[in-house]
């Protein structure tokens, strides 16, 4: 059976990637899955964190940010509040941590990449887009280095799936996730080698199959995804 938007279970919503979306940063993406859209930037600095200095080693790091109208509902900016939200931190190093798995820090040398995602419009899938944005912003910078041959490992993308009325579901949107009884995001390389699993059952539990199911809808899935980063690249 279709779902609300006609798409099959295994079906990505719309990719849309322009790129060059803000003339003054280093690198930018306007990253679109479906109504979700995330800004994505990349800024280069010649500098690292304290830790890692006169190792040799870079650094990727970055931060996140859904608009007050990202939302049907008003969010109020974080800066107003006087202090970043649990889920904000939790995000912001997921997002951290999965780029750098697809890149050799020790090539890039003592550089640090700061990747800024800036959620637009909020419809599901705020941190798999912003994942698979913040990683073109990222190869694009190397590119622009003059490094990205030595130091980019692999692609990386991420994807939401899903069990929905029994039936597993690749790229959920909001009404899909607000009614899974699994939810799932999942983080993986070009290769097909995973890189981090968010899982939960909302709704009573999940098997060992339903696990696998899903872990394959999101391999396809990221599969497109990695095309369409590649595609929006220019990349060979």
């Amino acid at each position: 059976m279709p779902r609300h938007d006609g798409r099959k279970s295994g079906e990505l919503r719309q990719i849309k990637i322009k790129r060059k979306f803000i003339s003054s940063a280093e690198d930018s993406v306007l990253f679109e899955m479906g109504s979700t859209r995330v800004l994505c930037t990349a800024t280069v600095e010649d500098t690292v964190p304290s830790f890692l200095r006169g190792t040799g080693r870079g650094w990727i790091t970055a931060e996140y940010s859904m608009l007050p109208r990202s939302s049907p509902r008003r969010i109020p900016r974080e800066s107003i509040r006087g202090r970043v939200k649990g889920r904000t931190q939790e995000i912001q190093r997921l997002i951290g941590r999965s780029i750098r798995a697809g890149v050799d820090l020790e090539k890039i040398g003592e550089r640090t990449i700061i990747v800024d995602c800036d959620v637009l419009e909020a419809d599901g899938g705020t941190r798999t887009a912003s994942v698979s944005g913040g990683f073109m912003v990222v190869a694009s910078a190397l590119r622009r280095l003059g490094i990205a041959a030595d130091a980019l490992d692999s692609f990386v993308a991420a994807v939401s799936v899903g069990i929905v009325g029994g039936k597993v579901i690749l790229d959920l949107d909001y009404e899909e996730d607000s009614t899974a009884e699994v939810d799932m995001n999942i983080v993986m390389n070009e290769r097909g080698e995973l890189i981090e699993i968010q899982g939960t059952a909302e709704d009573g539990t999940f098997t060992e199959e339903d696990l696998t199911r899903m872990l394959r809808a999101a391999r396809r899935g990221i599969g497109g995804i990695v095309k369409e980063q590649k595609k929006g690249l220019r990349w060979k």
